[in-house]
């Protein structure tokens, strides 16, 4: 059970320990993102859960240097008796989203990524170093 704080008015008390059941208080919660990132063989290799979402669900971008993953789902349950009466309908509707900053260098065709089993790997090559480093950018002395 949770601790409240007491208060003075009735109906807080009265209605606040109904709501703080989890069927109410789980939808409100934003969802979030788990990944494991490990560097590896000139690689950033990310692992993002994305638990009951499908590969159709999620989208990967890259604009200005930022990998953005998003992953929407809109799902209707309806549980109909012999009368198509509704006996039971629920819906639900869900978002995540989370950028992760690479560089400016790394471009599309430096990430690969794969949908398996409510788990999004993702491997971006990481830019090279020496490359940069030849490219000297002088500055004008006026």
């Amino acid at each position: 059970m949770l601790l409240r704080k007491r208060t003075n008015n009735l109906f807080d008390d009265f209605f606040g320990e109904m709501f703080d059941d989890p069927f109410f208080t789980q939808s409100m919660t934003p969802q979030l993102m788990k990944t494991d990132v490990l560097e590896k063989d000139g690689q950033y290799l990310l692992d993002i859960e994305l638990p009951g979402y499908e590969k159709k669900d999620v989208q990967a971008e890259l604009k200005d240097g930022y990998l953005t993953i998003e992953a929407n789902k809109d799902q209707t349950i309806e549980n109909k008796d012999e009368k198509s009466n509704f006996v039971r309908k629920e819906r639900y509707t869900g978002s995540m989203k989370r950028t992760f900053y690479v560089g400016e260098d790394v471009k599309e065709e430096d990430i690969q990524a794969a949908f398996k089993d409510g788990i999004l790997k993702v491997a971006i090559n990481k830019p090279d170093v020496k490359k940069l480093e030849d490219q000297k950018k002088l500055i004008p002395i006026l």
